[in-house]
């Protein structure tokens, strides 16, 4: 046997010399496929279709509790609508199986077999996006029979256009307990700060950072007090002074006439210290040493001027010597006691101001320490009231979302097609096994011919030979074709003449 590069005119020569059994072979093909189809039992598919529809209220509106993709819930919801017990209830409800049930199939085996004639196909969206959320979906059931395939389809939509509303209804009813009871903790929370807070501004009053500019305020203002108040007991005492002064100068004064002393040295020296005194008062406190200085010198004067009262002093009592004063003395003994009485005043005012201050200035020592233990406490109290203004506001979502499903306004699944009453089987479909008959006897005759082509030795043309010979060609005879006139006179030869075919000697 040789090998040789075939050429298409090597392929089409093969095919004229086997097309009789590739015919055959086709022919036969196409009627044994049909009758397997005869042969094997016919199933029968039918279809629904339904579509999602969208919430007729945008989502900027009212948002969605329930925002899972429809291929999760389409997963989701057929694991829960093709368990054992539904498929079991429905093979008993349609009368499924019966031969198999006689023979005493486990009712789980049917139920498996059920499962694996159901079919949830989501349409692929016209943009071909994987965005998992499909405008619809194929419910596919095949069966033997067409009716009960038709009753299971319709029974199977049913069952996902129910569980998908009672899904989302109860997904929205769970959201909502939920965020009633995280509310409830929220709250609580809440109160625990808000109690916190309460009682930490009550217990640091005046001390918090909200009131330090007002502290600091009130203390400017009790400075400026202070020192009003300060100087008007100066100016108090320097008049009680002066009106002492001049009251024992009156009386001296009087006494000397009536005795005939004169303390009249005395009285113009007190007097000059007295204004002496308040001069320096005036400007330097009660420490400074010329002020110490002076007022020892005032107190001398006085004390030899209440000797020499002492030993000028009459019989008489007070009353009558009261009643006999002239009206400067009554007049100057009631200035004195009018700026004592000021002076007191003040000068419990002055202590009163100072405890405010003293207070105030407690107050803005510890607004530090206090302000960064009330920052903690704001914070806390802050986290605490956004978690429970938020967890009210996706209430609110929620109530208006489980309102939107109640009424069915939300996302619904809708029948567009129902179940099909289907008229011909889905399988075996006969033309196309008679197709597929037709071209497996062509393919079957193709291939026999083709090999049995290949275990053909027979030379058929010069090549043949050649490569069958393997000699070297040493001469050619061309062919010879005899004329007309001669074909009558002379013999035709009868050995094919082969152009380029020679004879040679092998080795």
């Amino acid at each position: 046997m040789f090998q040789r590069e075939l050429t298409p005119e090597d392929y089409i020569a093969m095919l004229r010399r086997r097309w009789l059994l590739i015919v055959i072979l086709a022919v036969v093909g196409t009627p044994i496929a049909y009758g397997v189809s005869l042969w094997l039992p016919s199933v029968y598919k039918s279809t629904s279709l339904v579509m999602v529809e969208q919430p007729t209220v945008p989502e900027n509106f009212v948002r969605p509790v329930a925002n899972v993709n429809t291929n999760q819930r389409l997963v989701s919801m057929q694991q829960q609508i093709l368990n054992q017990t539904r498929l079991e209830a429905l093979i008993h409800q349609f009368g499924m199986y019966p031969q198999d049930i006689e023979n005493h199939v486990p009712i789980e085996a049917l139920a498996a077999r059920l499962r694996a004639a159901i079919q949830v196909a989501p349409i692929r969206p016209p943009d071909d996006s994987e965005s998992g959320n499909p405008p619809g979906f194929y419910v596919n059931v095949t069966m033997d029979n067409p009716r009960t395939a038709q009753d299971v389809c319709t029974t199977i939509t049913s069952m996902f256009i129910q569980e998908s509303s009672r899904r989302r209804q109860e997904q929205t009813e769970q959201t909502t307990q939920f965020l009633d009871q995280q509310i409830a903790e929220a709250k609580a929370k809440l109160d625990g700060q808000d109690a916190k807070l309460a009682a930490f501004q009550s217990r640091h009053l005046g001390s918090l950072p909200e009131e330090e500019p007002a502290n600091l305020n009130v203390l400017t203002g009790l400075s400026s007090e202070l020192d009003a108040t300060t100087q008007a007991i100066t100016h108090a005492q320097q008049d009680k002074s002066l009106a002492e002064s001049m009251l024992m100068q009156q009386i001296a004064a009087r006494r000397a006439s009536r005795t005939g002393q004169n303390p009249e040295t005395y009285g113009q020296e007190l007097a000059a210290l007295q204004t002496r005194l308040a001069g320096l008062q005036s400007r330097y406190t009660d420490d400074y040493p010329d002020v110490i200085k002076t007022k020892i010198e005032i107190e001398a004067i006085k004390k030899k001027m209440a000797e020499s009262e002492q030993q000028n002093r009459e019989a008489p009592n007070q009353a009558e010597k009261q009643s006999m004063e002239p009206v400067e003395l009554i007049q100057l003994r009631s200035q004195i006691r009018s700026d004592e009485q000021t002076i007191a005043q003040r000068t419990k005012e002055q202590e009163r101001i100072q405890a405010q201050i003293k207070n105030f200035q407690s107050y803005v020592q510890s607004t530090p320490a206090v302000g960064q233990e009330y920052k903690q406490l704001t914070r806390d109290h802050q986290t605490a009231l956004d978690l429970y203004t938020s967890l009210l506001r996706k209430r609110s979502d929620a109530v208006m979302a489980a309102a939107l499903e109640t009424r069915q306004e939300g996302e619904q699944f809708r029948l567009i097609n129902p179940a099909s009453l289907p008229s011909t089987p889905s399988f075996p479909n006969r033309p196309l096994f008679a197709m597929g008959g037709f071209g497996g006897g062509l393919a079957l005759g193709l291939g026999l011919g083709f090999l049995l082509e290949m275990r053909d030795t027979s030379l058929r043309t010069e090549r043949d030979v050649e490569l069958s010979l393997q000699l070297p060609v040493l001469a050619m005879v061309p062919t010879i074709k005899p004329s007309s006139r001669s074909k009558s006179t002379q013999p035709v030869d009868q050995t094919p003449a082969h152009s380029g075919v020679g004879v040679g000697t092998g080795a």
